[in-house]
């Protein structure tokens, strides 16, 4: 057999494994469905105290919701640089964490509020290449690990033992990161996620380009490969709807946090009116599944 005709053959026969190969891996991990998320209803969000984020609260029992805008920074606070509060979250046995940031420097800070009412700072020192951002943290089911996101075109989230939670942590040491999250799709300029499950995360973002998924203020589903820990793990990312953008102003809506309350399976979204309307017409949108 001629040298150049072997090599077609190989070429064909290689093509033909990998096609098999494909299909036999597809028939045994079938792509993740996605949810879908259908909106119920919305609240007025108050420009200053409900502009940022927001968290539902077991514990606790019958806590009111909590939410983030610049009316709620302490001025103790915020005298002594961190002026940006992002979306929080509070664990299932009660600790409420809010992410901060300065505007520059080499650290991020977590305020965290004990069941008890006791307040604690938790500061990280960035990484390298690590953005100064900090909009979100998202605390697992479980309470031990708490994810947290940077600014800007992504394919990470970053993964730290929940401060106050997790014993490893203490106020007056460093929170180092533990591992990452490799997603498998740019994110752009995430605002907010928080678990539906161990591994299944809802995520706002308010990317303004709508290049990376055809829409611009996507709902976004991220799936991982296991529960987030010391170990890293992948995500895969899926893009399930435009957030509502409706207001009696035209302009640049901003998508802000996100909450998931697992006790009623409802979905909450800020989405903060363009120009003046900011005051008037923001919304805190409410979605359930389905």
């Amino acid at each position: 057999m001629p040298l150049r005709t072997r090599h077609r053959w190989h070429a064909a026969l290689t093509g033909l494994v990998a096609l098999a190969t494909a299909a036999v891996l597809s028939s045994a991990t079938p792509a993740t469905a996605a949810d879908t998320w259908t909106e119920v209803g919305s609240d007025r969000a108050d420009p200053l105290t409900e502009s940022q984020g927001l968290t539902s609260v077991e514990v606790p029992a019958n806590s009111a919701n909590r939410y983030t805008g610049i009316g709620t920074i302490p001025l103790s606070v915020s005298t002594r640089g961190w002026n940006h509060v992002g979306d929080p979250d509070a664990s299932y046995d009660g600790y409420y964490v809010e992410p901060y940031q300065a505007d520059s420097g080499t650290a991020k800070m977590y305020r965290v509020q004990a069941p008890g009412g006791a307040w604690a700072e938790y500061v990280h020192t960035l990484s390298g290449g690590e953005a100064l951002n900090n909009s979100w943290v998202a605390i697992t089911p479980a309470g031990q690990w708490m994810l947290s996101g940077e600014w800007g075109t992504m394919t990470r989230f970053l993964v730290f033992p929940t401060p106050g939670v997790n014993a490893s942590t203490s106020p007056s040491a460093n929170l180092p990161q533990a591992s990452t999250v490799t997603l498998d799709h740019a994110v752009r300029d995430v605002q907010g996620c928080d678990f539906v499950t161990a591994t299944r995360l809802l995520c706002s973002s308010d990317d303004p380009a709508g290049t990376l998924f055809g829409i611009t203020k996507p709902l976004l589903q991220i799936d991982l490969s296991a529960e987030p820990g010391a170990t890293d793990v992948t995500g895969h990312v899926t893009a399930l709807r435009q957030l509502p953008l409706r207001s009696s102003c035209s302009g640049t809506f901003e998508a802000e946090g996100i909450d998931y309350d697992r006790r009623t399976g409802t979905l909450r979204v800020i989405v903060v009116s363009p120009g003046f309307c900011v005051l008037t017409d923001s919304k805190t949108y409410r979605f359930t599944k389905g």
